[in-house]
């Protein structure tokens, strides 16, 4: 009895020790893509998730010296800045589109960018704002849904201000900011729901 009680006792530290050293790939997985080794800084994780976006200098740039980010921050406080930068340019493209309105006389580009302020106003009021609370509140498949429905009226508005390639848009460059910002957040939130 007592050789059996060894035995047993001898076969439970065994397998206690060796069970600490079996990897387990779903564990480092989330790891890997939810949380960083607080030790390596906010930089590593800041080049770590940009180098998962398809724009990474404009990641850097957008995350670099946030005073938001912190040791202890992971990939869902990224994209949550990421999601509340693109709300930021979001809100001052609209500021810019209804100060245009205010200096333009051609009625043609007016009403174009009349139809903007339509596109963005929901945008900046509701769709964004969704977007924060979902990555708060873990719901990462509906905040993707919600950047994306973004886009579309980012797209849209552009479609009506660009009727020929000749055409220059007077949002151009503001437009490709946020479609940019917006595919950098769909790339962290996909991290997230692969954790």
């Amino acid at each position: 009895m007592a050789k059996t009680l060894h035995i047993t006792f001898t076969i439970t530290i065994i397998l206690l020790f060796s069970s600490s050293s079996i990897p387990c790939t779903q564990s480092q997985t989330t790891r890997e893509y939810y949380y960083w080794n607080e030790n390596n800084g906010v930089e590593d994780l800041i080049d770590q998730v940009c180098k998962r976006t398809p724009f990474y200098d404009l990641c850097i740039s957008t995350l670099h010296n946030n005073p938001l980010l912190s040791p202890k921050s992971d990939i869902k406080q990224v994209a949550l800045i990421m999601v509340n930068n693109i709300l930021s340019n979001a809100t001052d493209t609209l500021n810019y589109i209804e100060a245009l309105l205010k200096h333009t006389k051609d009625p043609q580009l007016e009403q174009a960018l009349a139809l903007c302020a339509e596109s963005y106003i929901p945008v900046v009021r509701f769709t964004l704002p969704q977007a924060a609370v979902a990555i708060s509140q873990g719901h990462f498949a509906f905040a993707s849904y919600c950047i994306s429905d973004a886009v579309k009226e980012v797209n849209s508005c552009e479609g009506r201000l660009v009727k020929s390639p000749s055409d220059k848009s007077p949002l151009g460059d503001r437009n490709d900011v946020v479609q940019k910002l917006v595919d950098v957040a769909n790339a962290i939130i996909k991290l997230l729901l692969k954790a």
